[in-house]
């Protein structure tokens, strides 16, 4: 049998796992989510995915029927019931099942879930060969469109621009926002080094606030290394040095081509391979 899902209180196995085709979750993507990692029976940082989770659904006036205590239970609970200790954790919360109108009024009660499983996002050689991307013409939705603080169960966004990379080759794309300016990746978010100094597109520019892009930004100082969160342009990757993306399920990948442009000398950097050692070195010794 595979693994456990946790769904509203009581443990199915994988196949059994169900949710209502009524739930507005699969409707209307109305939902919040978390992406989490555990390394060595530690799962890291999970006041902070906890934190961001309650944030979202708070922004959306979605009221999650269980405490920030309740939820991290529900975590810890599914990944011993499947005998985890290296892990991706996928918590989601959805309005729950209603009737097909838009209304979240009629949905009564919030769905669960959550996932633990494994994850491999990109192939282990590109970690070591770096990661080949494109700039696609799907453009990252404006703030006042939606936070990219919230990390809703709509990624349509992401999904059409994932489908631009892959249909040029690549896996992973760079979207811009509204003004040109670099946001984020599909699903990462995006780091250039120039001069030493690291930089990455600030909250305002559309860029998820990101758990290992702020673990890795510690990381970074605490190595001496300036770092900055600001607006980024398309010719700032272009002339960077390094370039890097991280993520969850990503954790720390370089990038070496950018719209068929060398970055650097076409190899990982030494600071991306620098920040890549320290997080391993952080996620193994640090976490609930």
């Amino acid at each position: 049998m595979g693994f456990k899902v946790y769904v509203d209180g009581k443990l199915y196995e994988k196949q059994e796992a169900k949710i209502s085709v009524f739930d507005h979750g699969l409707l209307y993507g109305d939902g919040v989510f978390e992406g989490i990692r555990a390394y060595n029976g530690r799962v890291f940082r999970m006041d902070a995915h906890i934190e961001r989770l309650y944030n979202s659904a708070k922004a959306l006036m979605l009221d999650i029927p269980v405490s920030r205590d309740g939820m991290k239970k529900i975590i810890t609970d599914t990944m011993a019931a499947n005998d985890l200790r290296d892990a991706y954790i996928r918590l989601v919360v959805t309005r729950g099942a209603g009737d097909l109108g838009l209304g979240p009024d009629k949905c009564n009660q919030p769905t669960i879930v959550c996932i633990t499983d494994t994850i491999a996002l990109y192939p282990k050689e590109l970690y070591e060969k770096g990661l080949a991307v494109i700039t696609v013409a799907t453009r990252r939705m404006n703030n006042d469109m939606l936070p990219p603080q919230v990390k809703s169960l709509n990624y349509l966004n992401s999904i059409v621009a994932k489908i631009e990379a892959m249909s040029a080759g690549v896996l992973e794309a760079i979207m811009l926002n509204s003004e040109g300016m670099v946001a984020e990746c599909t699903a990462d978010n995006i780091f250039v080094v120039r001069k030493g100094r690291l930089v990455t597109p600030d909250i305002t520019s559309g860029a998820l606030e990101g758990v290992t892009r702020g673990a890795v930004m510690e990381l970074a100082r605490a190595e001496g290394i300036e770092t900055a969160e600001s607006r980024v342009s398309r010719y700032d990757v272009f002339t960077a040095d390094e370039c890097f993306l991280t993520g969850t399920a990503a954790e720390i990948i370089a990038v070496v081509t950018v719209d068929r442009r060398t970055i650097g000398n076409g190899k990982p950097g030494p600071i991306t391979k620098r920040l890549l050692e320290k997080f391993h070195e952080l996620v193994r010794k640090e976490g609930a």
